[in-house]
């Protein structure tokens, strides 16, 4: 299997814990989305288990390319920000397992196995939150722009980073805004975090 996770403690402790199991092995490490994606094509792994939020490229793009390049490797995502928003993304990118980092080390071999023999795993707790939530009310670019706004850019320099006029980007943030009920723009951007919509 692949490690990546871009905090050097945790996957060098995770990467240990597997090793005490007999049938599993650990072939690469990485500590950012890019790095993961050369490991898992340089390695040919069975299963990536993959944190969700890494430098580059996050869990979810990792395991989207991995889908298309190296059909034969099962994916799954560890996160300790396991929000609704991000269980459906992940889902869509064909994750097999979604797993709090909680987790002991003895149940997530046992979720790679499930994963690595076709099997799903997702974490009750957080299907459960995925449910409840619903769907994001945001369309693709209004998403877009709230991520760009979400550093505090003034309207002017996010309208220039998304090749669009100030006042289009200003709709777009009070229609995202509204969608969301939040006062403003740093307001809805928060929120939609929070669901995990970001």
């Amino acid at each position: 299997m692949l490690l990546a996770d871009d905090e050097h403690l945790i996957r060098g402790a995770l990467a240990a814990l597997l090793a005490l199991e007999d049938d599993l092995t650990v072939v690469a490490e990485a500590a950012s989305g890019p790095e993961a994606l050369a490991m898992a094509r340089a390695h040919r792994p069975e299963v990536a288990v993959l944190d969700l939020q890494m430098p580059g490229a996050d869990g979810v793009a990792v395991a989207e390319s991995l889908r298309t390049e190296l059909p034969g490797c099962a994916t799954m995502i560890v996160t300790g920000h396991g929000r609704p928003g991000h269980l459906k993304r992940a889902l869509s990118a064909g994750v097999r397992g979604f797993v709090p980092k909680t987790v002991s080390a003895q149940h997530l071999a046992e979720i790679i196995r499930t994963v690595r023999a076709g099997g799903r795993y997702i974490d009750p707790e957080l299907a459960a939150d995925a449910i409840s939530t619903g769907d994001s009310p945001l369309t693709a670019r209004e998403a877009e722009l709230l991520e760009l706004a979400a550093d505090g850019a003034p309207v002017a320099e996010i309208a220039e980073r998304a090749s669009l006029a100030p006042g289009t980007v200003r709709n777009y943030l009070s229609a995202a805004a509204a969608k969301l009920g939040a006062e403003n723009r740093h307001a809805a951007v928060r929120l939609a975090r929070e669901r995990g919509w970001l």
